[in-house]
């Protein structure tokens, strides 16, 4: 039985976004974007301001960004690679949001990240909470990684 794969991504600036299009090429995943009900602006993603609401939201461990839309069929899909940028040091709360709005009961969920300068670091042990009945399998940078490696890597983990 072939496992039916989902490419779940937030992308602020675009580069999450081309990582997760490539990702989903190489896994023959279907795409989905994460896009919050309000889109973000630059002023809004200016980390060096106390006040943006980047800031704001991830200063707040309740904060939950309104997602704009829903994944139709979740129950079709076997295997959920999500994708988002890093933001001090762990993932955007709005990734937050998205696991709590599903039931991932038995499902595998593979983490997958962009940044500028620090790892995955406690990630995963920050997001399994929002999905406790997940089974989350091991995480990756994937900071401009060939359509090839990536095929590999997604082998590896279906």
């Amino acid at each position: 039985m072939s496992k039916k794969v989902l490419v779940a991504y937030f992308s602020a600036s675009g580069t999450t976004k081309r990582a997760a299009a490539l990702l989903a090429k190489a896994a023959n995943a279907e795409l989905f974007e994460i896009e919050p009900q309000t889109p973000y602006t630059a002023a809004d993603l200016d980390w060096t301001n106390k006040h943006s609401r980047s800031t704001l939201e991830m200063n707040d461990p309740s904060s939950r960004p309104a997602i704009k839309s829903r994944v139709a069929d979740m129950g079709a899909f076997d295997v959920v690679f999500l994708g988002f940028p890093i933001w001090w040091y762990t993932a955007p709360t709005i990734v937050k949001t998205f696991l709590e709005s599903y039931d991932f009961s038995g499902k595998k969920i593979v983490l997958f990240a962009t940044s500028g300068g620090s790892g995955l670091g406690r990630t995963e042990s920050a997001l399994r909470p929002c999905a406790p009945n997940a089974v989350f399998q091991g995480g990756k940078l994937i900071n401009g990684a060939a359509e090839s490696s990536l095929k590999s890597w997604a082998e590896s983990v279906l």
